[in-house]
């Protein structure tokens, strides 16, 4: 292996694999339109600014990189309440896009593709535990979005000689811990980036939904460090034949990617102020349109066929995305 395609490789989690894979001698080439990526993400590496859909970008692509082993396929929308008031334009870009996508790959010979999915497909259960074999009913045109994907892809390596690796990954914090990438989004809306955001500029902090069936009543999440993410998306590629064997009757393979380790997000909101040393205005809402409960990861498959498990703390990626946001702030006012 030489080279992997990564699209949505300027953006949080893709340029953090980018990393990852560089470390490790891989080349990484990097599709994305910027949308919401960051060109300094790219700086030095190979790079095509475009859209997935793009049939002729992408047989330059390959064109130009005849060398490449496999597609990371990272590129997706993924704030929820943004889906829930634009699902036309959520099943546009997550669903028809990579169909588009897909074909491209199908034609120029690419026969391996990790699919970066979600564990925000589960469907609601009494201990909000998920393994692979849970049942899915995904809540949110977002989270719908990456189930119709798993059945797109799933049909697609029965029709055709290809293979899938689909990583549902449960919930991305910190950063790269050399600090080359962290979350490129001035404004998130996830639970970590929200207080980041309240304590850096001293607003409230508010949890959103306080009645779930959880031991304090907010929501629950498997909170896991970006970089042992990234070092599952590696390790999915430089396992893959090993994982997917290409003469398999089933060249599908769904892997749950997380700590194991539920977190409520009053219990984040303790860590968080643990580790700054001080106490911020916390307040409580109720839920958001495509809140849910909520879910960690169960069992150890992720361990046995890829030989990886999470090795970074909570409070390991509550420092890491404070040094990140401290870097980026420094960066954006220089």
């Amino acid at each position: 292996m030489t080279k992997v395609l990564i699209t949505g490789g300027a953006g949080f989690i893709g340029s953090t694999v980018a990393s990852a894979l560089i470390d490790q001698g891989i080349t990484p080439v990097i599709l994305d339109d910027l949308s919401k990526g960051r060109r300094e993400f790219v700086r030095d590496r190979i790079f095509y600014q475009g859209d997935i859909a793009d049939q002729a970008l992408l047989d330059r692509v390959f064109a130009e990189h005849p060398d490449i082993y496999a597609v990371l396929h990272c590129a997706a929308k993924i704030v929820v309440p943004e889906s829930v008031g634009r699902p036309l334009h959520y099943y546009r870009e997550n669903v028809a896009k990579t169909v588009d996508l897909l074909e491209a790959l199908q034609r120029n010979g690419c026969e391996r593709v990790v699919f970066s999915s979600s564990a925000s497909i589960y469907a609601p259960t009494a201990d909000a535990r998920a393994d692979e074999t849970s049942p899915v009913a995904a809540e949110s045109p977002y989270a719908r979005t990456k189930q119709m994907m798993e059945q797109v892809l799933q049909d697609w390596t029965v029709a055709a000689p290809v293979r899938v690796i689909a990583l549902r990954y449960f919930n991305p914090i910190g950063a790269d811990p050399q600090l080359r990438t962290g979350l490129q989004d001035p404004t998130p809306t996830h639970a970590l980036g929200k207080l980041i955001e309240a304590h850096t500029e001293g607003t409230p902090f508010t949890v959103t939904g306080m009645d779930w069936a959880t031991r304090d009543g907010s929501g629950i999440r498997d909170y896991i460090h970006v970089w042992d993410l990234a070092r599952a998306h590696v390790a999915a590629l430089t396992r893959f034949d090993a994982v997917v064997e290409p003469s398999a009757g089933d060249r599908y393979r769904v892997i749950n990617v997380g700590t194991g380790q539920g977190t409520t997000v009053r219990e984040l909101v303790t860590a968080f102020e643990a580790a700054v040393g001080e106490s911020l205005d916390v307040r409580e809402a109720g839920r958001r349109p495509g809140d849910v409960i909520g879910c960690y990861a169960s069992g150890d498959l992720a361990g046995e066929l890829l030989g990886w498990s999470a090795q970074k703390s909570l409070v390991d990626g509550v420092r890491d995305a404070l040094a990140w946001r401290e870097k980026w702030t420094a960066q954006l006012a220089g």
